[in-house]
């Protein structure tokens, strides 16, 4: 309630009534949109509570599992995982929302439903193994910046019983807490592993941010140019400095007529918006 973003929980069932896929998870999507004068515009798309899981399938050694959600005004995200002998992966991310829904695009100059596509981008996950994420992560697509957080999926479940198993994705780290997901699309957002220091040395003090250059380009034109070093101060336990590195850094975003988004992510769950 807190964050207008509701969790999602899905049972399926196979002909004999076994649980054959679970899933439980929160997702948020943040988007950019042109408006009627041209300008680009940033909005949140949060999961409602009327959400549907029509047309979703266990799948089986020939047919891949498909969990298919539908909420809100014309809005519907689907997620497809295939297996082989060993393990089980997921495939394609598709995210369709409708710019018709004037309560999040309430300016919107494209009408109609807008399909994103993008790839799953972990690993695969071994048979009889649950794949849990509590910590928040990214998955960038055109216009559309997925987050998701406490992730539990498993598919193609054996004898009708969730696995114990636990197969961790990359940011949950034994020393990191949750990451807070965010709220709006101008945030900062780190997730981070802090170590310790030995009790007879001194913390080695954090060296000015590298600079670097950031641009956008409409058509052949750059319309947005950033030159900066940017470092990031976390309130923690102990203050954490982390520099951005404008080498791993890749820049996205969007310009219009009167306003430009930047968007930079440090591809380690990092990322800042302008």
């Amino acid at each position: 309630g807190f964050f207008q973003s509701h969790a999602v929980e899905v049972e399926l069932k196979d002909a004999s009534n076994a649980t054959c896929l679970y899933g439980h998870w929160m997702m948020r999507f943040l988007i950019t949109y042109e408006s009627n004068n041209g300008d680009y515009k940033n909005t949140t798309l949060n999961l409602s509570s009327n959400a549907t899981h029509n047309g979703s399938v266990c799948g089986n050694d020939t047919e891949a599992a498909l969990v298919a959600l539908q909420f809100g005004d014309g809005h519907s995200w689907s997620i497809n995982m295939t297996k082989n002998n060993e393990t089980y992966q997921g495939e394609f991310i598709t995210l369709t929302y409708n710019t018709n829904d004037t309560t999040v695009f309430p300016d919107a100059k494209r009408k109609g439903p807008v399909t994103v596509s993008v790839r799953d981008p972990f690993r695969p996950v071994q048979l009889n193994t649950i794949f849990v994420c509590d910590n928040s992560f990214f998955i960038e697509g055109e216009n559309v910046t997925e987050i998701y957080w406490n992730v539990t999926v498993q598919a193609f479940i054996q004898n009708g019983t969730v696995s114990k198993n636990e197969s961790r994705c990359p940011s949950d780290t034994p020393t990191s807490a949750p990451t807070v997901p965010p709220t709006t699309a101008n945030v900062t957002t780190a997730s981070t592993t802090t170590l310790s220091p030995a009790p007879t040395t001194a913390p080695k003090p954090v060296e000015n941010p590298d600079t670097g250059n950031y641009s956008l380009k409409s058509g052949n034109k750059t319309c947005f140019l950033a030159t900066v070093g940017l470092q990031l101060n976390v309130s923690q336990d102990k203050p954490l400095l982390i520099n951005i590195n404008p080498k791993t850094t890749i820049a996205d975003g969007a310009c219009g007529n009167t306003t430009a988004t930047l968007k930079l992510n440090d591809g380690n769950s990092t990322l800042i918006g302008f």
